[in-house]
């Protein structure tokens, strides 16, 4: 008796363990499988690091949820820091520590070809109106309008992200999940 509540609670015990496991597997294959994969140490950029790059430094809270910070050197002095994640709706979503209340949706992956959303839907000079221009298995991308903005409504901005490699730019090395490419 003693022996089969033994074998029984071993059993038990694997089955936990391969259903921890496989939904560990299944969380880090969407993470790889995404349009633009986040994990601390990937990189967009060149090689040598010196005139442009984005790389993904840390994981923050905003709100209860973590977001990955965005390091990106552009030109060689200018510096931007974004905190981004994948949203449960599959949206890319940006929001930062000093204003968590602030949301801001830079891309929607599970939107259609035609389908229109906006940045911020507030209106203001920084909501842009969002088209989803192509979307296919492995690319999608997004037209940005400043449809509020006195200046630059008009001046069309497009972002093209590929499943498993982030943003569709000539970069020299990518670095995904510790896999490099290029």
């Amino acid at each position: 008796m003693k022996n089969q509540k033994t074998k029984t609670s071993v059993l038990g015990i694997i089955l936990c363990l391969s259903i921890a496991f496989s939904s560990c597997k299944k969380d880090q294959n969407e993470k790889v499988n995404s349009f633009l994969p986040m994990q601390v140490g990937n990189y967009w950029g060149t090689a040598n690091r010196q005139n442009n790059y984005t790389e993904i430094q840390e994981t923050v809270e905003v709100n209860g949820k973590t977001y990955y910070k965005f390091y990106s050197l552009v030109g060689g002095d200018a510096i931007s820091i974004a905190y981004l994640r994948i949203d449960e709706q599959n949206r890319l979503v940006e929001s930062y520590p000093n204003y968590p209340s602030k949301i801001y949706v830079r891309a929607d992956f599970n939107a259609k070809v035609g389908d229109v959303f906006y940045t911020l839907g507030d209106q203001t000079v920084n909501d842009y109106k969002v088209l989803v221009r192509s979307k296919t298995e492995n690319e999608m991308a997004f037209d940005y309008d400043m449809v509020y903005h006195p200046n630059l409504k008009g001046q069309i901005r497009t972002d093209t992200y590929i499943k498993g490699r982030g943003w569709s730019a000539n970069f020299e090395k990518i670095i995904i999940n510790g896999k490099v490419y290029k």
